[in-house]
């Protein structure tokens, strides 16, 4: 059989991308590098454990990493912190908390791994339906960045949702009472 360079590079590459346009565990890191530069506030990022749903909408895109969620975690964090436009608010599953070691063999090392991983962020815990309905409406307008990792135990998923690295809440709580304020004593002022 007869296999010329260009159709064997092109099988290449729809190997290393997989048939589904998924990108490969071997080059997840750089994949991670390249597309986290490119997301801004209320865009999401998911560490997802292995069978976390395959998403069909356009703007999700997803990497595999050959890594289990406590070292992508540790990852995706430090490529974030090196930037100054984002930072990310962290939800993790209630249903997690609830897991036993009987139940869901390793979720102990897991949670101890995960807690060192965190870089001191702190967590909010809402219902893993909750969140895959934050993201879904996320979704609709903005991207989400998925990387499914090896981690086989229930409800490990970790949620990024982006906020202004440079803007915080009560920033913004600030200006939305001030304005409130200028328009209640009808101030205004030039721009």
């Amino acid at each position: 059989m007869v296999v010329s360079r260009f159709g064997l590079a092109l099988g290449l590459v729809f190997l290393s991308l997989g048939c589904t346009g998924i990108q490969q565990d071997n080059s997840w890191q750089a994949a991670v590098d390249r597309q986290a530069g490119q997301l801004g506030y209320r865009n999401w990022i998911v560490i997802a454990e292995a069978s976390f749903p395959a998403q069909s909408r356009p703007g999700v895109r997803q990497v595999n990493a050959s890594v289990d969620v406590p070292e992508a975690l540790d990852y995706v964090l430090k490529a974030l912190e090196q930037t100054e436009n984002v930072r990310p608010q962290l939800y993790v599953t209630r249903e997690v908390r609830s897991l036993e070691n009987d139940f869901a063999p390793g979720i102990d090392e897991l949670r101890k791994r995960t807690q060192v991983s965190l870089h001191g962020h702190e967590t909010t815990e809402l219902d893993q339906q909750s969140l895959l309905t934050l993201l879904e409406d996320a979704n609709r307008s903005f991207d989400v960045l998925v990387i499914r990792t090896t981690t086989a135990l229930p409800y490990s998923s970790i949620f990024l949702e982006l906020q202004p690295g440079y803007w915080d809440v009560d920033s913004e709580t600030r200006l939305r009472d001030k304005i409130a304020r200028e328009r209640r004593e009808k101030i205004v002022r030039p721009y």
